[in-house]
């Protein structure tokens, strides 16, 4: 069973964000003054006293201006994370006291029938906290102040929130694949978790940089179990001006970092760019399972030869990423896009292979005898031994007399050997050299 959600819901600007922040012990969530930084939900697992739950941040709930995609757009995630909360945090600001846009949110939550705790935030003077009276008027009972930027009475918030919250047993998590998708601004990454998901659970604009916080959702399919990580674009650095959109590219490293398997969004109608390039390389040198996948494809004039010449561009382009495998999809008409999971699988699969140290050592000496290393100044370089030291990515140690004697096109091709022995596709290898001690 899936951990309790708590929902963080407001109108904009009362600080949701910085309680978030505050309960999942991070810099998580973007904090920002500007109104409406947060858009999409955000999804953090939390403790406290033992109790295990994930907390969900949500945009501010807005209701003027209703003709604004994006703000009609931000008011139905709040709503789709109301509706999936097994209790809610309705996040008031104490300096401003009620107001309209309040009483509109508290009228939401009353006809959801849900528990809810009724946070008074920004409050300064605990010994007399006299503005907190008035949310009594908001009918949804008695309010609780806090400090979310100070960290003031939180601890009390979470005891609250403890015994409300029911008992549900934590999942095994052991086994699910997290799958991080990231890419330039643009190329269609949150149309493709959309798609997948067969929901609205991401926000979709062609204005890019619309997705701003790297989010979790949830899924099983044929009977495994997956987090989806959508991810802000990622611009050159020359082109990030808001703070906030530093934080998102940030989030977005942030994300490759803590998944499993990348999937690097390329946009077909545009080939590899510059950026691009930097994107797989920061991938690569994480060390992640990875997966090119083509977008837009839909778009492209096609021939018999069209999807070889354009993988043989992207072998160009990204020579350090030979062995990870591309798909042509399209997120608009769900062209492949169900086959990317068979890759996920796949790539997954390879990253956590163990080889038997006594094969591995016979392919090493085939190795060394269908190709021998070259002499530096007469002196040939010798490999004794190799081991796998880890997975994730697959990772060896070669045993060598001299370390200085292994040039990189000899390692390269004990790399290739290795390939095309025990696969690995969709992986980078770790070759260690260490020289063997006498």
């Amino acid at each position: 069973m899936a951990k309790p959600i708590i929902a963080i819901v407001g109108r904009p600007n009362v600080g949701k964000s910085t309680l978030f922040n505050r309960i999942t012990g991070g810099r998580v969530a973007i904090v920002d003054d500007l109104p409406g930084v947060t858009r999409d939900r955000l999804y953090r697992d939390a403790s406290w006293c033992e109790h295990q739950f994930t907390v969900v941040d949500t945009g501010g709930i807005e209701f003027a201006g209703k003709s604004d995609k994006i703000i009609e757009q931000v008011k139905n995630q709040a709503d789709l994370a109301i509706e999936e909360a097994d209790l809610i945090l309705f996040v008031v600001d104490g300096r401003q006291g009620i107001t309209p846009a309040d009483e509109d949110v508290a009228e939401i939550i009353r006809k959801t029938n849900k528990p809810v705790i009724l946070v008074v935030n920004k409050i300064e003077n605990f010994d007399n906290p006299s503005n907190v009276y008035e949310f009594y008027n908001l009918g949804l009972g008695e309010p609780i102040a806090i400090s979310a930027e100070h960290g003031h009475n939180i601890g009390d918030l979470l005891d609250r929130v403890v015994e409300i919250l029911p008992d549900i047993e934590e999942e095994d998590l052991e086994d699910i694949i997290k799958i991080a998708v990231v890419g330039r601004p643009n190329v269609g990454k949150s149309s493709l978790v959309n798609k997948i998901l067969g929901q609205e659970r991401v926000i979709v604009s062609d204005i890019p940089g619309t997705t701003r916080d790297a989010i979790d959702s949830f899924l099983k399919r044929d009977g495994k179990q997956y987090i989806l990580i959508d991810t802000a674009g990622i611009r050159r650095k020359a082109r990030i001006n808001l703070p906030t959109e530093r934080y998102s590219v940030i989030r977005s490293l942030r994300a490759v970092d803590r998944s499993d398997v990348v999937l690097v969004l390329i946009n077909a109608t545009e080939g590899v760019t510059e950026q691009d390039k930097k994107i797989a390389g920061y991938v690569h040198e994480q060390g992640k399972s990875v997966i090119i996948a083509v977008n837009k494809w839909d778009l492209i004039e096609k021939d018999h030869a069209t999807m070889n010449k354009f993988d043989e561009e992207i072998r160009h382009e990204l020579g350090f990423m030979q062995y990870a495998p591309t798909i042509y999809i399209s997120a608009l008409t769900g062209q492949r896009v169900g086959k990317i999971f068979d890759l996920v699988d796949f790539v997954a699969e390879q990253a956590t292979y163990r080889v038997a140290t006594s094969l591995l050592n016979e392919v090493i000496r085939d190795a060394l005898a269908y190709t021998p290393p070259p002499t530096e100044k007469g002196k040939r370089l010798k490999i004794f031994y190799v081991t796998q030291s880890g997975t994730k990515p697959p990772s060896f140690v070669l045993f060598v007399n001299d370390k200085k004697l292994l040039h990189f096109s000899y390692k390269r091709y004990i790399e290739n050997q290795l390939r095309q022995a025990f696969g690995f596709e969709g992986n980078p290898l770790r070759i260690i050299v260490r020289e063997r001690k006498k």
